[in-house]
């Protein structure tokens, strides 16, 4: 029998079944090795990339906000000040307008004052001399044709700062009467400088006049800066039917809240129900001290025009 010789074939089905199962081992190496490692380190890379570009936008986002809202606090400031220049603007147009105003009214008051005051300045406490045999019965305006005198004078605080001022005001006004039968004095709230001729009058004479100047000088004695209350009693306790009587109310202010009223009420003390005539002649003068208003020149000028005296405003 002959036996036939078998060809090798290297590619035969064991062959190919070792290969495949080394080349499975290989890939499941592969596949369990290492499996905790990024695979995609370059996408690591560019997402931390875009991380810090958001980031870095996210801030300067918020500082060009923190930037709007200055600029509008910034604004907001000048339009609020702008407004309060504007608010200050018409208060200081308001301020001049009424300084202007009672320019006006000074300049209206002190009309005819410069012979008034020629005439004071003549005159001398020490030296009451006539002139003539005949009295005046006007100078510079002013009535001077009463045989008594009454003074009213404001003894505020405002007032004593320009005290001397005051004082000296009266001895030009007792000048120009060189000669009466009487003298009061009151503050205005009818308190008499000598509480000994309250309700009486104080005798004329130079003496008399000087030792009054002198007392009145130190006068302390307060009040509400109103004239009311001293007219009131000076057309009560003094003024009488059967002389002649002069008031003065010296003032620079007028505390109280009405005119018409007041001025109805001394007008009408002041007459005679049964003759129509006044008990006296009541005058104004007016000073300008710190923190004057116009209010005591409101209410005296309507006052001494219905009462038949003179009002004058002094200047400064």
């Amino acid at each position: 029998m002959k036996f036939r010789k078998r060809e090798f074939d290297i590619f035969n089905l064991s062959f190919l079944d070792v290969i495949s199962c080394g080349f499975g081992a290989v890939v499941m190496l592969v596949l369990i090795s290492k499996t905790n490692d990024d695979v995609s380190v370059i996408g690591k890379g560019e997402v931390e990339a875009l991380l810090k570009a958001v980031i870095t936008l996210e801030n300067t986002v918020s500082e060009i906000e923190q930037t709007i809202k200055s600029q509008l606090s910034k604004s907001t400031t000048s339009s609020n000040e702008q407004k309060r220049l504007e608010t200050a603007s018409i208060q200081i147009e308001k301020k001049i307008q009424q300084q202007q105003d009672e320019q006006i009214t000074l300049t209206s008051n002190i009309q005819g004052l410069s012979l008034v005051q020629s005439t004071l300045k003549q005159a001398s406490i020490s030296t009451p001399k006539k002139t003539s045999s005949t009295r005046d019965d006007e100078v510079g305006g002013i009535p001077v044709d009463s045989d008594y005198v009454i003074f009213i004078i404001d003894t505020s605080g405002s007032m004593k700062q320009i005290w001397n001022r005051v004082s000296s005001e009266i001895i030009n006004v007792l000048n120009i009467h060189p000669e009466v039968k009487g003298f009061q004095i009151l503050n205005d709230m009818g308190t008499s400088l000598i509480s000994g001729y309250d309700g009486k009058w104080m005798p004329d004479t130079p003496g008399r006049r000087t030792s009054v100047i002198n007392l009145f000088d130190h006068w302390a004695e307060m009040s509400n800066s109103s004239p009311i209350e001293g007219l009131q009693v000076a057309l009560r306790k003094y003024a009488k039917p059967n002389i002649t009587t002069s008031v003065y109310v010296f003032g620079d202010d007028y505390s109280g809240m009405s005119y018409d009223p007041v001025i109805d009420k001394i007008t009408k003390q002041n007459l005679l129900t049964h003759s129509g005539k006044r008990l006296a002649k009541i005058h104004g003068i007016g000073f300008i001290s710190p923190g004057t208003t116009d209010r005591f020149g409101i209410l005296m000028r309507e006052l001494t025009k219905k009462n038949g005296g003179t009002f004058i405003a002094l200047p400064l």
